[in-house]
């Protein structure tokens, strides 16, 4: 099993931007995730990577209370971020999801125009005062997506318009608008084709310098060629933390070595 303490002293503690502690999901009498603590780390890609079922995505949303969402799962121990703990009472879980963003699998625009996708949160959010500002957010968000130059000629032609990377790209962009600390990826580019995954890969790269990006994936291709840190989650354990590379090429748990050599999965 994992321990979180050994892993953090190996950390400068300004670095870290989430800690979890003996965190419990529990969907029914199912134990889906079971004891995992972990530091993740400020402005690096962190990789989550485990056969399907294994509790990955599941612990990811613990991250941003969209478990709260599913009437008969509940979340047990502790969660942080820059040291706040987002399961107190008094945090309001619409202003967390504005802190910590999320993309997820199938990109899923609203039935909107491009414009109004991206400027969606930063509208409800009460961010701009005005017509410029909003605009300003909207094209830096798409600037920062990669996506100004496709679509400042179309902004309000429907976002269901756009090819799947497009879209895709779109949803990142309406993810950064709120200006979020932390974005969640759920297998961003398991519906894209090999272009558009190079694409969206090449933006995670870049978003990096501005936010904490945690990113489930079933490619482990994927995670050695985009993050920093890579957790190995196995039966609903975090088996294994620590930076990608060592992971890869020295695991120190066997379950992680069989799975990266292709003997479980």
């Amino acid at each position: 099993m994992y321990d979180a303490p050994t892993q953090a002293s190996k950390l400068d503690q300004t670095d870290i931007k989430i800690t979890a502690n003996n965190v419990q999901v529990y969907y029914g009498d199912t134990h889906a995730i079971k004891d995992v603590s972990v530091d993740i780390v400020d402005r690096a890609v962190t990789a989550f990577i485990g056969p399907s079922g294994c509790g990955k995505s599941t612990f990811l949303r613990c991250l941003n209370r969209m478990n709260d969402t599913i009437d008969i799962c509940r979340v047990e121990g502790q969660i942080k971020i820059d040291g706040e703990d987002i399961y107190d009472r008094r945090i309001d879980p619409v202003q967390l999801r504005a802190k910590v963003g999320m993309v997820f699998q199938k990109p899923n625009p609203f039935p909107k125009s491009i414009y109004d996708n991206v400027a969606y949160g930063p509208k409800i959010h009460g961010m701009t005062r005005n017509k410029a500002e909003l605009d300003e957010v909207v094209e830096t968000a798409l600037r920062g997506a990669a996506l100004w130059d496709e679509v400042k000629d179309r902004l309000h032609t429907p976002g269901t318009g756009l090819s799947g990377g497009q879209q895709q790209r779109l949803c990142i962009a309406r993810a950064v608008a709120t200006k979020p600390e932390v974005l969640l990826m759920d297998e961003p580019c398991s519906a894209l084709d090999p272009i558009a995954t190079a694409q969206v890969e090449d933006l995670i790269e870049s978003l990096k310098e501005q936010f904490s990006v945690v990113i489930v994936t079933h490619s482990m291709q994927q995670a050695a060629r985009i993050s920093q840190k890579t957790a190995f989650f196995h039966l609903g354990n975090l088996v294994e933390y620590d930076d990608t590379n060592t992971i890869f090429t020295n695991p120190s748990d066997p379950r992680t070595e069989s799975y990266i050599t292709g003997r479980i999965g």
